[in-house]
């Protein structure tokens, strides 16, 4: 009949078809493994940063004294590099960091050296010195951080003008309660979260890793179960295991590296000695890992379940996407905004127990630009200033790239200012690569 269609024969599609027979093809090994380009870039950068300064030291830099010393320097900044992830994320900024850690370290080391003393009888050595005053630095600084929130989100103050005054406030304030004293020795236990004076030894580090890797292919496992209950596309068996191999490869190689650095035989003659004892003769005794990386993997974890897995991590990046939709949807984005800098401030207050311990005393200057190395370690991890995008692991990873940077050429005998040129030259670079790459993959 004139004018009927007839519909087409549907040929059934086959795997010789061309277009299926390119689809494997296009599959890539990065592909398969399911990996993070930006963070592959990152470590890639990272390996050839440790690559090349170990080839201008003539292998100094890549022993397992300068990695252990580099791993404790990063520490301090790294933790407050997770929590500047969340600032800049909502779309703000913190300058003043620095300057807070400053006051939480001065005011820990008074607590313990001048207020338990005089008011308790507490003296250095009495097993609640230490857990007090990181009590009262944790209060403190959660409260100044809360004030800068309010300040921010309730009062509509820009928070660059917010924490530039409180750069200038804090760092002085901290001052003024040591009185421009240097406070110490600070009490022993406290001490030990800075990293070479608490460390957890060969055995207990080998247990630890083993722990870590136990939890690590478990949520390998785990991840890819749940993919499978939902009906989602898997990875290959064997790129799940290559996966395990390189995680393996990293924590177990970490641990190694970490027990291969040992003390040096004069300051166990003096620990021998202290205990009365004579140290027998050919003994050695490896550091391990240093309690404040413990202290940095528990923040790192707890953040990313944090901005992951609860409603408070949800809010930050719904806030920091498209702050109006967000408001419109029922966030309180001013409330979140205050608990946002609280956390920051309590975070400050947990970086001035490393880094004041690592010191074994309080000093003036202690977090001195900080707040530029922080802000830099997030932008390098892949925090895009224009909120609602970056991550935890990538503001740690960023943060050992920028300690590494700075240690390297330490070594290598470069200038101080040129130092700081050349640091402040990455962070531009690292936004223009940034900025390109978001360009051309179309993120957000």
């Amino acid at each position: 009949m004139r004018g009927e269609r007839h519909p087409r024969k549907k040929t059934p599609m086959t795997p010789s078809d061309p277009d299926l027979a390119q689809q494997p093809a296009r599959r890539n090994v990065f592909q398969l493994l399911d990996l993070d380009l930006r963070l592959l870039g990152m470590i890639c950068a990272f390996a050839v940063l440790c690559i090349g300064f170990d080839l201008m030291t003539g292998g100094r830099f890549l022993t397992p004294r300068n990695i252990f010393n580099l791993t404790i320097q990063t520490v301090s900044v790294a933790i407050m590099a997770t929590g500047v992830v969340f600032i800049i994320v909502t779309r703000h900024i913190d300058l003043s960091v620095g300057a807070l850690l400053a006051t939480c370290s001065a005011v820990m080391a008074m607590t313990q050296t001048q207020v338990l003393p005089n008011m308790l009888g507490l003296e250095l050595g009495h097993p609640l010195i230490p857990w007090i005053s990181i009590a009262v630095g944790l209060i403190a600084g959660t409260l100044i951080g809360a004030f800068h929130g309010w300040l921010v989100g309730y009062l509509t103050i820009p928070a660059f003008i917010v924490t530039l005054g409180g750069l200038l406030v804090w760092r002085n304030t901290g001052w003024y309660l040591t009185s421009g004293r240097t406070i110490g020795p600070l009490d022993p236990t406290f001490q030990k979260f800075g990293g070479i004076n608490g460390t957890l030894g060969a055995g207990a580090s080998w247990v630890v890793g083993a722990l870590a890797l136990a939890a690590a292919l478990y949520g390998l496992f785990s991840a890819r179960r749940n993919k499978v209950k939902h009906g989602f596309p898997v990875k290959p068996l064997w790129a799940e295991g290559l996966m395990g191999a390189i995680i393996a490869t990293a924590i177990l190689g970490f641990v190694a590296i970490l027990n291969a650095y040992e003390i040096p035989v004069r300051k166990l003659k003096r620990i021998f000695e202290a205990r009365g004892e004579v140290m027998p003769e050919g003994y050695a005794q490896a550091y391990g890992i240093p309690y404040s990386v413990l202290l940095l993997i528990f923040v790192a974890i707890m953040m990313t379940i944090m901005a992951r897995r609860t409603r408070f991590g949800r809010y930050v990046f719904a806030t920091g996407g498209n702050p109006d939709a967000a408001e419109l949807s029922g966030i309180n984005t001013r409330w979140l905004t205050v608990k946002v800098f609280a956390l920051m401030g309590a975070l400050c207050a947990i970086s001035a127990v490393v880094a004041s311990a690592r010191l074994t005393n309080h000093s003036n200057d202690i977090g001195t630009l900080d707040e530029l190395r922080v802000i830099a370690a997030a932008v390098i991890g892949g925090t895009a200033l224009a909120g609602g995008v970056g991550t935890i692991h990538g503001a740690i990873l960023g943060a050992l790239i920028m300690q590494s940077l700075q240690s390297g050429m330490a070594m290598v005998g470069v200038d101080a200012p040129l130092q700081n040129i050349v640091v402040g030259s990455v962070l531009v670079l690292a936004v223009l690569i940034d900025i390109l790459y978001r360009k051309r993959t179309g993120a957000a």
